[in-house]
């Protein structure tokens, strides 16, 4: 689908037309620059890869450095791909208009790390039993997580405490209330997994 590399820059609100304030997300939407195109003679199948935000020349390897001369731009920061139904050639740069006329979009963003966690945090766990009767270590506690003797194992998928957030996340059909060409600028209605400032993937 055809899309764009944007940054979130952080949530605000808005009124509507009939007077309600809504919760909306500010995302920095580009521009892009065309730094590949992929055919379905030579790679196998048919993509634009777009570059967004500026890089020093020093930290991109030597195959990024040929392909970002080639269609004779600076380096970018971040890479995608994405389909688009209409021809690009190298160094075309895409702008927020192309969302003028869509009304919904997904947003594709990292969620916030948080580290190691146990289940009541990670998954809303309750705790176990309660805080009298002999019990001092037991609160936040997973309880059981299976049989002795059978099945002697533990089953894969339990939940258990570990690593919370860091996991690609993508919203689905999130309104577009406002396109600001002028600054590059889409506002979303909602919000997104990320924290400010981080990278996400806007698609049509």
């Amino acid at each position: 689908m055809p899309g764009l590399i944007g940054r979130k820059i952080g949530m605000t609100s808005v009124f509507s037309a009939d007077g309600k304030n809504m919760p909306c997300t500010v995302i920095e939407a580009g521009p892009c620059v065309v730094t590949q195109v992929k055919t379905a003679d030579k790679d196998g199948y048919e993509a634009v890869q777009l570059g967004f935000g500026e890089a020093k020349e020093k930290r991109c390897c030597n195959a990024l450095k040929g392909i970002f001369k080639k269609a004779g731009t600076t380096p970018k920061k971040h890479l995608a791909e994405f389909k688009f139904d209409e021809e690009h050639n190298l160094g075309d740069t895409i702008t927020v208009d192309i969302f003028k006329d869509t009304k919904f979009v997904d947003v594709v963003g990292t969620s916030k790390g948080k580290g190691f966690q146990g289940v009541v945090k990670r998954y809303n766990f309750g705790g176990v039993g309660q805080s009298t009767h002999g019990q001092d270590d037991r609160l936040r506690k997973p309880g059981s997580i299976g049989a002795c003797s059978y099945p002697a194992e533990v089953f894969k998928g339990m939940r258990m405490g570990g690593q919370m957030g860091g996991d690609r996340v993508t919203a689905q059909n999130l309104q577009v209330l406002k396109v600001i060409p002028e600054q590059n600028l889409l506002v979303v209605k909602g919000s997104f997994a990320g924290c400010i400032g981080s990278t996400v993937l806007i698609e049509k």
